[in-house]
């Protein structure tokens, strides 16, 4: 399998370079230890998936800073964030920059201890998954603007995009976009097992089979207007409940909720927003279309279209570094 390039490349490096820690946010799968490994060879690197890590970690942080000395990259390290205190301390009395790299597979706002900790000592960059332009080596990198000179800067680097459908059906994660011998529905299951047995496993209340229905029915509704009533009677669990896993999934990075644009800032926020999977692949194996050809005769052929497209803008935001949440309506 050969690396593809990522478009967020240089964006890492000056981050790194300017700042005493990093950390980098995404959903689990898109690529974020791959990045760092390549970019960075000559960081050591601590997984915090591993329990022993995580023990010595919380039992004897200083003990274990020894024993992964500077520069050091931490994978997962919301696994354990008490060891964010000791980070705090290491670069409070250090004028180095580049010290740190974090990986994380939650958004930071909402990760404990984070805000608290790091607070003006870490820069904050989220991987998405491939984009077509990484896909295609599209050189062009700038975020996506509605403007007439973006356009005609964009149409320089155009390149033909044959059997859309198939990316759509794909999905976005490299391991699948990248290898041609991997099964589609073999990763994807894996992947959705990994992710309710990791990253969300001390954060439902309800047993798994109940949250794998709610999933289905949120994947089934991509493109459409948020009704939380409407998913929390499919699935029959109260509201509430709905609205604290969905704010799991945002936070997790498998959908985004895409706020109205009124003009009024307070209508804004009562307005019904809409709901987008992040991933099209994930989408569609939750909601067993298993083809490319069956997805793009279907009737959510559509919806699907239009979650691609949204999931591609944010991407021209995240590759550039840039923060869409102010951005994008």
């Amino acid at each position: 399998m050969t690396y593809i390039d990522r478009a967020i490349s240089e964006v890492l490096k000056k981050r790194v370079a300017t700042s005493k820690c990093l950390l980098l946010t995404g959903a689990r799968q898109v690529g974020k230890s791959t990045l760092v490994r390549h970019l960075f060879p000559e960081y050591r690197r601590a997984n915090f998936d591993d329990r022993l890590t995580r023990l010595q970690a919380r039992e004897e942080p200083k003990l274990f800073f020894l024993n992964n000395p500077r520069p050091l990259f931490i994978d997962e390290v919301q696994k354990e964030s008490s060891v964010l205190e000791e980070i705090k301390l290491i670069v409070d009395d250090s004028d180095t920059r580049g010290d740190f790299i974090l990986s994380v597979s939650q958004k930071p706002g909402l990760m404990k201890g984070m805000s608290e900790s790091l607070a003006g000592r870490v820069s904050v960059v989220e991987l998405a998954g491939l984009s077509l332009r990484e896909i295609h080596e599209v050189p062009f990198n700038r975020h996506f603007i509605p403007t007439r000179e973006y356009l005609d800067e964009r149409a320089r680097c155009l390149k033909p995009y044959h059997d859309i459908w198939e990316n759509i059906h794909s999905g976005s994660y490299p391991e699948i976009c990248n290898n041609e011998d991997k099964d589609w529905l073999d990763f994807y299951s894996s992947f959705f097992s990994t992710y309710l047995e990791r990253d969300i496993n001390d954060l439902i209340t309800q047993d798994s089979l109940t949250f794998t229905k709610f999933m289905t029915a949120v994947a089934a509704r991509t493109g459409e207007m948020l009704s939380y009533a409407n998913i929390a009677g499919e699935v029959g669990v109260s509201e509430p409940t709905i609205k604290s896993w969905i704010s799991i999934l945002a936070r997790t990075g498998i959908v985004f909720i895409l706020k109205p644009y009124p003009q009024s800032a307070l209508k804004r926020a009562i307005k019904t927003p809409k709901l987008y999977f992040r991933d099209t692949g994930l989408a569609c194996y939750l909601t067993r279309w298993l083809t490319a050809e069956a997805l793009k005769n279907s009737a959510v052929a559509g919806n699907m279209f239009e979650t691609f497209l949204v999931s591609e803008i944010l991407k021209s935001y995240s590759n550039e570094g840039r923060d869409c949440r102010f951005s994008i309506f």
